[in-house]
């Protein structure tokens, strides 16, 4: 299972997504709750992504709107975009957008969540699936080869909030639901499997914990997550002592918890003059462009003062958005994989099914011998899509707690 790094212009190792994040807001010394505001991306231009005024009417994952779009680079597939009604941190109905690939004929579903460390919502999974720009878009052919349909969540929301783990649980799910609950696309006795890495593998993670409570009705038979960082704080201050040359992810991070998190996690009170400058110069950037605004930075270079304390309120987010923390029990037969070398802790990550073995789900955990986060993405996929299959066939879940 070893595996050379892929080499991928403008993005070395694709989702460290957390390895300065909670480093921006601990090293201001924002310990406290206020009420600044929170910068925000620029609002989609295409009004389909708009949320109706009435979208509290509607049930979450039911569906607003849905067109037909172009697919170029997946052959004989059709594809889907549907704006659904979902349900941010707040409590608040908004509206979110999924794209469903079908192959054809009566078939499972794969909810692929990819690894999207940005701030614009240009780019966004449901655009950046068809421009070229999302790295993980080929692969799904190797999904849908198997005659599964595909959805493709724009996970991180309506605003872009990256960091936000536990949302974009929420709104893989409620994208799940949307896709059964479409006639069109023929998939509402469809079985459901869950996939993705990295970054992905946290809204995967958080979708399979939250399903037995917020959607026990969906059949999810089987999830596949890889190189996921179970808990942000504990990465930030493992990988977010020196400077660091993804530190730019982690502020950005810190500005997507500060969008759906507004007073709580704001920034406004620890950023200096040069802070305020990044952020607004993020602020609607994809993640190459957000990387190459503070390469080998740290934190003193837009913060005040060092590394501080805490406060609560900022610590019950964290440990809100972690997996390692967030009481959910996945239920689900789950395949977790990470790289031995990997920078993600791959033993807290091993650690962390202890709580799933303990309450009778199925895992196997692999790790891929010498494969730093970026090379245990591939043989690890390889795997993954081979266990889905196998959930999809009933088979019986391996296990190796």
């Amino acid at each position: 299972m070893h595996s050379r790094p892929l080499r991928v212009r403008g993005w070395r190792r694709p989702a460290l997504i957390m390895a300065t994040a909670l480093l921006s807001m601990v090293g201001g010394g924002l310990c406290a709750p206020t009420a600044q505001a929170a910068v925000y991306p620029i609002p989609d231009p295409d009004r389909f992504y708009a949320a109706p005024p009435n979208i509290g009417d509607f049930r979450p994952g039911d569906v607003v709107r849905s067109r037909t779009v172009p697919a170029p680079g997946f052959p004989g597939v059709t594809a889907w975009q549907l704006l659904y009604r979902s349900t941010n941190s707040a409590g608040a109905p908004i509206a979110a957008m999924t794209t469903v690939l079908t192959p054809g004929g009566r078939r499972p579903l794969v909810s692929y969540q990819p690894f999207v460390n940005s701030l614009g919502l240009r780019c966004a999974p449901s655009h950046a699936l068809f421009n070229g720009s999302l790295k993980e878009a080929p692969a799904l052919n190797l999904l849908l080869a198997h005659g599964w349909a595909v959805a493709v969540p724009d996970h991180l929301g309506p605003t872009s909030a990256y960091g936000a783990a536990q949302l974009g649980g929420r709104l893989t799910l409620d994208g799940i639901r949307a896709a059964r609950r479409f006639g069109p696309a023929g998939l509402g006795g469809s079985p459901v499997g869950l996939a993705g890495y990295s970054g992905g593998g946290m809204a995967t993670g958080f979708a399979a914990a939250m399903a037995p409570d917020y959607a026990p009705e969906l059949p999810i038979v089987g999830v596949a997550m890889g190189g996921v960082p179970v808990n942000i704080g504990k990465l930030a201050l493992d990988l977010g002592k020196a400077p660091h040359p993804l530190f730019g992810l982690g502020f950005a991070a810190a500005v997507g918890l500060e969008r759906e998190y507004p007073g709580v996690m704001s920034l406004d009170p620890a950023l200096n003059p040069a802070g305020f400058a990044l952020r607004h110069r993020i602020a609607n950037a994809c993640t190459d462009e957000i990387i190459a605004a503070a390469p080998n930075k740290d934190f003193p270079a837009y913060f005040h003062g060092g590394v501080a304390d805490v406060g609560p309120a900022q610590i019950a987010i964290i440990h809100q958005n972690s997996l390692e923390t967030y009481p959910g029990i996945i239920r689900a037969p789950l395949y977790q994989w990470a790289g031995s070398s990997d920078e993600v802790n791959p033993r807290l990550a091993r650690h962390s099914t202890g709580k799933y073995c303990a309450a009778g789900t199925p895992v196997l955990f692999e790790m891929v011998p010498g494969a730093d986060h970026l090379g245990a993405m591939a043989p690890g996929a390889a795997h993954a899509f081979g266990y889905l299959a196998d959930r999809f066939a009933n088979l019986p879940a391996p296990n190796n707690c």
